[in-house]
């Protein structure tokens, strides 16, 4: 864990600097953006029918709302930093890698950032189908640290 400044675009800076990235990568980050405002009804306008979304632990969601409860009971906020937005073809849809770094505050209030992350994302048209989720919140401890 690094207690430096967090480093990369957020996601709402990388749409604004990326007008012209693929239309599947401005569908995943602009979700990005919206769960990080915590603006529920715009991230689930990018959801196609049957979204999943499977995070660290095999915890699995379906609802935008069972994941920030789910959520609420690790940390207080959580923001990213992009370091890159990848995206390919696979078979009729499309995948959109985001990596980056996690910073926040756990629910002791005690404040991390430059913990790793990795998104992929399933695209369907313009719509999210899939979201798989692997990061190090665990593996740091930062989320148990109590000052």
């Amino acid at each position: 864990m690094s207690k430096s400044e967090p480093q990369g675009p957020t996601p709402g800076e990388w749409l604004a600097a990326n007008e012209d990235a693929p239309p599947a990568q401005r569908v995943a980050v602009a979700f990005l953006a919206s769960m990080e405002r915590r603006d529920l009804q715009a991230a689930a306008s990018a959801l196609g029918e049957g979204f999943a979304m499977t995070f660290p632990g095999a915890a699995r969601y379906a609802r935008l709302e069972e994941l920030v409860a789910g959520a609420a009971g690790r940390y207080r906020w959580v923001a990213k930093r992009l370091e890159a937005v990848e995206g390919c073809a696979a078979a009729g849809s499309a995948v959109v890698w985001v990596r980056g770094t996690l910073y926040g505050e756990n629910r002791h209030g005690v404040a991390f950032a430059g913990v790793r992350f990795v998104d992929r994302f399933e695209v369907a048209g313009d719509r999210l189908v899939k979201q798989d989720v692997w990061n190090d919140l665990a593996e740091t401890g930062v989320l148990s640290k109590e000052s």
